[in-house]
């Protein structure tokens, strides 16, 4: 399914390389997994046989990075939902680990947080969705962690600008 060096998104835990393909013993079972290398140095391995299952993805290429940045010109998705339904929902999108719907949950609660001042648990849901994002957008334009989270603040400040 993935070769070495292929650029992977995983839900919940953001981009990353895979580094390797190795066999493993682990309780008498010998498994092939594969070895994924994320941005700050921490390496995942996950079995080649649960990848299917897994959500992980290859990274988004340019022009569906064009479409992620779109989001931020939208207004948000649905300001009548409650607190909980709104939790729920979000939550839902950056499990899926699609790029598109992680930056609306990064859309919709910025928006709410510029409106009234989010709770401890969305502000933390932004604050890792907006971390997966910016991992992907480092691996897809071949930047740093800072550049990458420079250019999604500005794509996001230009999305309200324009809306």
């Amino acid at each position: 399914m993935f070769q070495i060096g292929d650029h992977i998104v995983y839900p919940m835990h953001g981009a990353g390389v895979i580094a390797a393909i190795e066999e493993k013993e682990i309780q008498g079972i010998i498994k092939q997994y594969y070895v994924i290398m994320m941005p700050n140095q921490m390496q995942v391995m996950i079995p080649v046989d649960k990848m299917i299952n897994s959500n992980i993805r290859s990274i988004v290429d340019s022009m569906a990075l064009e479409e992620v940045f779109g989001v931020f010109q939208q207004e948000e998705l649905d300001p009548s939902l409650t607190w909980k339904q709104r939790y729920t929902s979000n939550m839902e999108k950056v499990k899926s680990g699609s790029m598109l719907e992680g930056a609306e949950v990064v859309r919709d609660l910025t928006i709410r947080n510029s409106e009234k001042k989010l709770n401890s648990s969305e502000r933390q849901m932004l604050t890792n969705a907006k971390k997966l994002l910016i991992s992907e957008l480092g691996l897809v334009k071949g930047i740093s962690e800072t550049q990458a989270s420079d250019l999604l603040d500005e794509r996001m400040f230009l999305g309200a600008k324009t809306s």
